[in-house]
């Protein structure tokens, strides 16, 4: 099975999962504000740590201009919280540990690392606008530059 992200201009594929507080996640309670949907691998890796602190860092420009940030991943509610205690995150992380966001959103699939094939969550993040829709994908992002690179998209926007 191999990765087929969806295309901007869809509508977003609904979410009813947890956040790390164990809290309900819907998308449609952001409706009205464009969410940053980022998809991670693993908690506390060393790529996922740097996107997300990239995040964290930039975290007061997202809210200035009026996009929620969200993050998921496969790992449990319990690891979402120690993760997220740990690196100060000030967003929530929605656990997806049936894996059915990531296979709406076409991001599980075969991965290769060092010549080994498993399968994986890919690092892919979908901007949705206020109605829903997907305004932007990047398929293909750097951890240590994607937080900059969505806020000069979003900066050249407004």
């Amino acid at each position: 099975m191999s990765i087929a992200i969806l295309q901007e201009g869809v509508p977003a594929p609904a979410i009813s999962a947890k956040d790390q507080e164990g809290k309900p996640v819907t998308l449609e309670e952001y409706r009205g504000k464009k969410v940053v949907l980022y998809f991670y691998p693993k908690d506390d890796t060393p790529g996922c740590t740097t996107e997300a602190c990239a995040f964290r860092d930039n975290f007061p420009k997202f809210n200035t201009v009026g996009v929620e940030v969200l993050g998921v991943s496969v790992d449990d509610e319990k690891k979402h919280k120690k993760f997220a205690e740990k690196y100060n995150l000030p967003f929530r992380l929605i656990s997806d540990a049936d894996k059915s966001i990531v296979e709406a959103y076409g991001v599980w699939g075969q991965k290769k690392f060092m010549g080994r094939e498993y399968m994986g969550t890919s690092r892919v993040t979908y901007l949705i606008d206020e109605q829903g829709v997907i305004e932007k994908v990047w398929p293909k992002v750097s951890p240590d530059k994607h937080a900059e690179e969505l806020l000069d998209y979003l900066q050249q926007k407004t």
